[in-house]
């Protein structure tokens, strides 16, 4: 009884978290255009971004959070 609450969970967890990919992406795009980052940083941020990306299209929903997550604390955003 309790795996079919987990599953039942992890259901309704895995669109949510899908949908943060984009919201992230975007989010991401936009501060890059205004940051104040050293090439090598603003090259860093965007091969997160680019895998994030990759990561989101591949359907690995959790990697791409975190990898998105790392690009965004780097721009100093949310």
């Amino acid at each position: 009884m309790k795996y079919l609450a987990l599953i039942a969970s992890l259901s309704f967890a895995v669109p949510a978290i899908a949908g943060q990919c984009p919201m992230d992406m975007s989010k991401i795009d936009a501060a890059m255009e205004e940051a104040s980052l050293s090439d090598a940083e603003m090259t860093k941020v965007k091969e997160l971004r680019a895998l994030g990306e990759e990561q989101h299209e591949a359907g690995d929903h959790a990697a791409s959070v975190a990898t998105l997550a790392e690009a965004k604390d780097m721009l100093g955003i949310e």
